[in-house]
């Protein structure tokens, strides 16, 4: 396998390093000292860093270095008009195919997340898995039309999308809540219902986005 270029190794590593939480908000990091950590030149990691700003994931605080990015208002509003544009429209293509095979191997798989996020319902101590099983319920949906563009699209909001969920999961009855409106938009697109999937995403994204935004009023 060919090795990936020096600029990709640096974006993966700390792009890793920000989603396992090894890097603390409200810190300031080193460019110089985490390249020689990972025993990468400055310039393939100044690339990444850039990359990494772009997506979302940090602030480059200039001739000092980088910290992780905190979500303003404005994130919430740029990310909830992205996702209801795309997850809207994906959730009512999808339930124009809701009859073809291919929809149909979605449907299952949306199905065992589903049932597997009902598993968890009743455990509050296993919200970070509920919250895994919730992006990759839209995850799916995003993918399900194997669109290079539409999906890297996506992926470089998923941080954003990652840090605003784990901030409405935490409230009381929020998991119980997000599983009924995941089966509703699932139940209105394998039923083949245009305008049920239209607006149950459509209600979803505001739901979550109204939520949000109460979330870092409150932070």
């Amino acid at each position: 396998m060919t090795p990936l270029p020096l600029n990709e190794q640096a974006f993966e590593y700390l792009k890793k390093m920000i989603t396992d939480n090894t890097l603390q908000p409200d810190t300031i990091y080193s460019e110089t000292k985490l390249s020689k950590e990972l025993g990468i030149s400055r310039t393939p990691f100044r690339d990444a860093i850039h990359r990494l700003a772009q997506e979302g994931y940090i602030d480059i605080i200039p001739s000092k270095g980088f910290c992780l990015h905190k979500l303003s208002v404005q994130d919430v509003w740029d990310t909830f008009q992205l996702r209801s544009a795309l997850e809207c429209y994906c959730a009512v293509e999808i339930s124009k195919a809701a009859d073809t095979p291919r929809a149909g191997r979605l449907f299952d798989e949306l199905s065992h997340i589903l049932e597997r996020s009902r598993q968890i319902l009743d455990d509050p101590s296993r919200i970070d898995e509920f919250l895994k099983y919730d992006l990759l319920f839209h995850t799916m949906i995003i993918d399900f039309f194997e669109n290079r563009e539409l999906s890297s699209t996506f992926s470089a909001y998923l941080y954003r999308i990652k840090s605003l969920a784990d901030l409405t999961l935490h409230h009381a009855g929020r998991i119980e809540d997000a599983f009924t409106e995941h089966f509703q938009i699932f139940q209105a697109m394998k039923e083949g219902d245009a305008c049920q999937s239209y607006e149950q995403m459509r209600a979803h994204m505001e739901k979550t986005k109204q939520m949000s935004l109460e979330a870092l009023e409150n932070n």
